[in-house]
């Protein structure tokens, strides 16, 4: 059971509007890309964490979790929204991110993709709930209120007790703090406004600065294996500008054996006649089959080429939390400081 709520911390929720306790009416904020760390007193740094991002609503007791798009994760994932179940706190709404550890305590995407891609949890895969932020408490909304007011609340709320963990915050020298995340072997850190309210959509309130570049990609074909490879090649990938597919290449490696088998048959149940590509470049042949641009993977690569490919690019897994239509080249913004 977590720890009990302060009566300052109830007394405050009493004056704040009721929330209405539904998916659709907690959209997630989202951060900007960005290439510089931000400085000054009015940033609060955390880790960017490799894992499913998860809006946790808990409504008459019964916690249920969401992800990006919209789908409903609690069978995947059920002993975290048990865990949930168990806080304090009444009608609540919880924003955080579900990571799987490697042996060294490190979020591992690829480890985590054994419990994305199944309604059966696989007991051999613990996962960890980072709980960064409170959306709603005592069914009372609490974005309008600053970053940290509604984190405040959030350590009260949250027991370092698996699999549920408050996600601490970095205060000074962000610089220093992302050089060590980077150091660490970890993707990046997230920048975030003090004093900032939580807004649905992406805003320059929350900026991301990554370690690596990885962003993900809608796989539009596969290859033929060759040498020893079973099942498939490489997947040919792409982004949408507008309303069009853009090729940008295809990524080989990155996947084992059962990785390869479950993804060609994805994708075999998906092929179809016409490349799905109307920008770029995509090869031309016997050994290159096309699919319906449905499945959306996440790709770490060095950089892009001049003509708009992926170099040294590895596959890290499906990502079943985002959609199509939604991938775009990501590019870093300059927003005003």
């Amino acid at each position: 059971m977590g720890r009990a709520e302060t009566h300052a911390s109830r007394a405050k929720a009493r004056g704040l509007p009721r929330a209405r306790l539904t998916f659709a009416a907690f959209p997630f904020m989202l951060p900007v890309l960005v290439d510089e760390v931000p400085e000054g007193p009015d940033w609060v740094f955390e880790l960017k964490l490799d894992g499913v991002r998860v809006l946790a609503l808990r409504a008459h007791g019964r916690a249920r979790l969401c992800s990006r798009n919209g789908l409903d994760v609690t069978g995947q994932y059920p002993e975290v929204a048990a865990a949930i179940d168990r806080l304090p706190g009444e009608d609540l709404v919880l924003d955080g991110e579900i990571v799987a550890l490697d042996e060294q305590g490190r979020p591992s995407f690829q480890l985590l993709q054994r419990r994305m891609h199944t309604t059966r949890p696989v007991a051999s895969v613990p996962i960890v709930a980072y709980l960064y932020d409170c959306l709603a408490l005592r069914g009372r909304d609490l974005r309008g209120l600053g970053l940290r007011d509604r984190k405040a609340r959030l350590r009260e709320l949250v027991p370092a007790i698996d699999p549920l963990r408050y996600t601490d915050h970095f205060e000074g020298d962000g610089e220093r703090f992302f050089r060590a995340a980077c150091e660490a072997g970890l993707e990046g850190v997230i920048a975030k406004r003090a004093d900032g309210p939580y807004r649905g959509g992406r805003h320059p309130e929350w900026r991301k600065i990554k370690c690596q570049r990885r962003q993900e990609f809608v796989i539009g074909g596969y290859t033929d294996p060759k040498g020893t490879r079973a099942h498939l090649g490489a997947v040919h990938l792409g982004v949408y500008e507008d309303d069009a597919l853009v090729y940008v290449g295809r990524a080989g490696s990155g996947l084992d054996e059962a990785g390869l088998r479950d993804l060609h048959r994805r994708l075999h149940a998906r092929e179809v006649a016409t490349c799905p590509f109307t920008r770029g470049e995509p090869p031309r042949g016997r050994e290159h089959h096309w699919v319906r641009p449905e499945l959306v993977c996440e790709v770490r690569f060095s950089e892009w080429t001049t003509d708009g490919h992926l170099r040294h690019p590895v596959f890290l897994g499906l990502r079943e939390d985002k959609r199509p239509e939604e991938v775009r080249r990501e590019r870093a913004a300059t927003p005003r400081s």
